[in-house]
Formats: C-alpha cells, sequence, structure tokens
C-alpha cells in the first residue's frame, strides 16, 4: 500500500515539474532583440581594436611612484584586467579595472554584497568611491567615472603587514592619472 502512494507521490510530482518547464520554456515575450548598447544611448564597441589599450593609459614609472617614489613596476597580467608587480621600499601588486557599461551605484552594491567598506569621495571633481576591505590596512581600490562613460579603478595590495604609505593615497592619484589621460 505505501509502495503504491509513494509511486503516485513521485509520478505527480514528476508530471507537475514537467508542466512547470513546459510553460516557462513555451512563453513568448513581446518585444524585439536588439544589440549590446543599442536604445541605452550608448554605444559599444565591438570591433574589438582597442582590447588591452586601457593597460597602456598610465606608464610603468606612474604605477611605481604611485605605489612608493621610485619603485620599478612590472607588467604581471594584462586580460579582463591589468595587473603590475611593484618592486622598491615597498613591494604591491596594482590592479587596473576599466567597465565601458558600468557604473558607481552598481559598484557600490557590489562592494557592499562583499561587507567592503566605501566611502564617497571627489576624484578630478567628479564623485568616487574609495574601497578597503575591513580589517586589511595593506590595501585600498579607488573608482571613479571614466571621462567618457563606465567605471575606471585602481587596487592596491601592499604585501600583508609591510610598512607602506597609504594604499587610498596612491589608488587615487592612479585614478586621477587615469582621467586626466583620458580626456
Amino acid at each position: 500500500m505505501q509502495l503504491r502512494r509513494a509511486r503516485a507521490i513521485l509520478a505527480v510530482a514528476a508530471v507537475s515539474a514537467l508542466a512547470v518547464t513546459a510553460a516557462g520554456c513555451g512563453q513568448t515575450v513581446s518585444g524585439s532583440a536588439h544589440p549590446a548598447g543599442s536604445g541605452t544611448g550608448e554605444s559599444v564597441n565591438t570591433n574589438f581594436d582597442k582590447l588591452l589599450r586601457e593597460c597602456d593609459i598610465v606608464s610603468l614609472n606612474q604605477v611605481g611612484d604611485a605605489v612608493s617614489q621610485g619603485a620599478m613596476a612590472m607588467q604581471s597580467f594584462y586580460g579582463a584586467v591589468c595587473m603590475w608587480d611593484v618592486q622598491g621600499s615597498s613591494s604591491a601588486m596594482v590592479t587596473l579595472n576599466w567597465y565601458e557599461i558600468g557604473s558607481l551605484n552598481n559598484e557600490k552594491t557590489t562592494n557592499d554584497k562583499l561587507g567592503y567598506l566605501t566611502n564617497n569621495i571627489t576624484v578630478q571633481g567628479r564623485r568616487g568611491l574609495e574601497t578597503r576591505r575591513p580589517n586589511d590596512p595593506d590595501s585600498c581600490g579607488v573608482s571613479a567615472g571614466a571621462a567618457d562613460q563606465g567605471v575606471i579603478g585602481f587596487w592596491i595590495n601592499y604585501r600583508p603587514g609591510s610598512a607602506h604609505p597609504d594604499p587610498c593615497a596612491g589608488a587615487k592619484k592612479l585614478v586621477e592619472l587615469t582621467l586626466n589621460l583620458a580626456r
């Protein structure tokens, strides 16, 4: 008797799951498809002719000096983000992110979800965000609206526990340099 009841319950559950799946896949959405960026007033470069140019927006010397006066920066990774290893009196890793379609509000929301501490600041006369991870005095990120659209940001991560200048000051300096060069 119980075996029959269990089979009946399983059969009803299977039919219900199939009906829900079919109903979800069988819906028609009104409207028409548009390429990325259309209808938003923002254009998206789909030619991919500027890949990795953002990694050259500041020079290796400028990256090194933002971390520690006279430090040497070496390219570490160029791809979805740009990274540099910096050696000198203070060793660090520097990361540049540049989101062509992004906003500071989205950055703030993401930081909040990650539990980061975010303060509003001004960079080159525009709103920016200074972001720190809790209990991590060795790193800081600064983001600001890019000169045309999107969001740029730099993170500086010093070797944990090392003597170093304020990572937020260096990250802010790199964002300022980027905004100056992008005008």
